[in-house]
């Protein structure tokens, strides 16, 4: 296959870095990823929002305590896939684009397969999960029916990732907000029958995510293939490439290892934050729920960062690397200022449109009024982490990511005689401190 006739389709791609306007790419990439995190995290909303407004506060701490197991089975497949996001965007940007078709195939087989088996074992598996979690007792059967079904959408991610990566890669960011616009419609109305007219209670809502994910999983599968000929699924050379496995195992498996115990450290955080009672993980977990949405803005900036820093590294334009990190700091400082200021007045009254009670709220309030004024810190450090990452550093991220989760869980545990139900926030809001400083002084290195 030529690297011309790669690419011939519907659409071409210039795989070659742009020379407009940096914040303008900036901009343009990042928007439609923010705008597709945010509808991704909506429909995790809707079975929140539906659940608990018509089963009530106890079936929205069941679906509230699943919430970081099965962060953990996602970070792990969205940190590998941020490796590969990295890597096709190189072979982008250095018109590698046989590459680009090596990496698709093999990792589409190889994760569908992996996270197939790792779902039907952790689904076997739910109850002695959630035991081990604290989960609480009037809330642990429903909790077990939502975490059973919801396991088995995992294969429908792993293969929507690659696949989104692989066309982020090349300069397309449209597709994941199409994909997720579907997903998330398709998820808002089966959670209204299911729950709301069939009475199937948390377990439909979990039937509801788990088709969802599968429909925006076909369409960006059959999005990429009918617009990007290099994107079209074959078995010409065989299905799997040495070369590209040890690639993408390269660039996947530091930042999956650390978002895998980031996300353990939040299942010992959730472990942690059970023993306050269900009023307390309904609050927390739901300003968690807004605070995901919250965040988007700042995490998929850093992403775009990540992508177009990377295609300049791959066509050896560093000095173009280094306009979009000022562009992208700039900008993260904006989005990060505007977050504070629309989270601390009006964070408890979104959380009581879950149909949490009032002391739940009210504990959600004062969640984000100790917590929202450090979004300013986590933003510079994703705009740096974006940087280093898209120029292949992702092995101190990684270190860097882990030793902030360090911290927050010590914090959590050693200060929550002096803050109370607030610890949890004000250790993030630490340990993002600690990120921050891990960043610069990385950056600092690399610059002298």
């Amino acid at each position: 296959m030529d690297e011309k006739g790669a690419l011939r389709g519907s659409e071409t791609v210039n795989l070659k870095t742009s020379r407009g306007s940096i914040t303008a790419d900036l901009i343009s990439f990042s928007l439609p990823l923010i705008l597709s995190g945010i509808l991704q995290q909506l429909y995790n909303w809707a079975d929140a929002f539906v659940v608990g407004n018509v089963e009530g506060e106890l079936a929205l701490a069941a679906v509230g305590s699943t919430t970081s197991i099965i962060n953990f089975f996602l970070s792990l497949v969205t940190g590998f896939t941020l490796g590969l996001n990295i890597l096709f965007a190189h072979r982008a940007g250095s018109g590698e684009t046989e590459g680009i078709h090596r990496i698709l195939r093999s990792f589409t087989v190889v994760l569908g397969g992996v996270f197939l088996i790792t779902a039907s074992a952790a689904a076997y598996l739910a109850p002695q999960i959630l035991t081990v979690m604290d989960t609480a007792t009037d809330a642990f059967d429903m909790a077990v029916d939502y975490l059973t079904i919801v396991l088995f959408g995992l294969p429908f991610l792993a293969v929507y990732n690659v696949y989104s990566a692989a066309i982020r890669g090349l300069g397309d960011s449209r597709a994941p907000f199409l994909s997720v616009l579907i997903s998330s419609g398709v998820n808002v109305v089966l959670d209204v029958f299911l729950v709301a007219v069939a009475h199937w209670s948390v377990a439909g809502a979990a039937i509801a995510t788990v088709i969802s994910q599968a429909a925006m999983t076909v369409f960006i599968v059959v999005y990429g293939a009918r617009k990007y000929q290099i994107l079209r699924f074959d078995f010409k050379g065989g299905i799997l490439s040495r070369s590209a496995l040890k690639d993408g195992t390269r660039l996947g498996v530091p930042p999956m290892i650390q978002s895998g115990v980031t996300a353990f450290g939040n299942m010992v955080l959730q472990n942690f934050m059970n023993g306050f009672g269900s009023q307390t993980v309904a609050a927390i977990t739901t300003a968690y729920r807004v605070d995901s949405i919250v965040l988007l803005p700042i995490i998929n900036l850093g992403s775009g960062i990540s992508t177009l820093v990377a295609r300049s590294h791959g066509s050896g334009d560093m000095e173009r690397a280094g306009k979009i990190l000022k562009a992208g700091a700039i900008l993260m400082a904006l989005v990060s200022v505007l977050m504070t200021a629309l989270v601390i007045p009006f964070g408890g009254s979104i959380i009581s449109l879950f149909g949490a009670g009032a002391e739940a709220v009210e504990i959600g309030r004062e969640f984000f009024k100790h917590f929202a004024s450090f979004y300013i810190v986590y933003g510079m450090a994703m705009a740096i982490r974006g940087y280093l990452e898209g120029l292949g550093d992702v092995l101190f991220s990684s270190v860097a990511g882990v030793s902030s989760l360090a911290l927050r869980i010590l914090l959590s545990y050693t200060t929550v005689s002096v803050f109370g139900t607030t610890v949890i926030a004000y250790s993030e809001g630490f340990s993002w401190i600690l990120l921050l400083g891990l960043y610069v002084f990385r950056f600092l290195r690399k610059r002298r």
